[in-house]
């Protein structure tokens, strides 16, 4: 098996891809016609996005919306920067909220968080030493 997507919903899936093209540098791969679906370039795993009445179809019981939800959802998608305190200035500077700023961890590496207008979580983290 191999791990093919994430998938976020989120309630314009076009300002989502836009967002994460301005903070993070990601660069959009396809966005569907109906404005419905789209996905990021982001190596080999795909980073995509569903609209919300996506997941109404998906999910008839229904799902939680992260941009509703006071607080983040429990899980994240995270990005390995080179420079993780001018990565997390830059997403504050697209419009996301900061979480906590960068720090060094007891490991060694640098990590901060972020959650963008959509309410993905998103953590900025510098590469695990080998």
């Amino acid at each position: 098996m191999k791990f093919g997507y994430t998938i976020s919903y989120v309630p314009d899936v076009d300002a989502s891809i836009q967002f994460f093209e301005n903070a993070f540098g990601c660069l959009r791969r396809f966005v569907h016609e109906s404005g419905m679906y789209g996905e990021l370039n982001t190596g080999e795993t795909t980073l995509a996005f569903a609209a919300h009445e996506m997941g109404d179809m998906n999910f008839p019981a229904g799902h939680v919306a992260a941009h509703k939800s006071p607080q983040p959802l429990g899980m994240e998608i995270a990005f390995i920067a080179d420079d993780v305190k001018l990565a997390h200035a830059k997403a504050l500077k697209a419009g996301a909220l900061e979480l906590a700023a960068p720090q060094e961890k007891p490991w060694g590496q640098t990590v901060s968080y972020v959650r963008c207008p959509d309410g993905t979580l998103v953590e900025l983290c510098s590469a695990l030493a080998a």
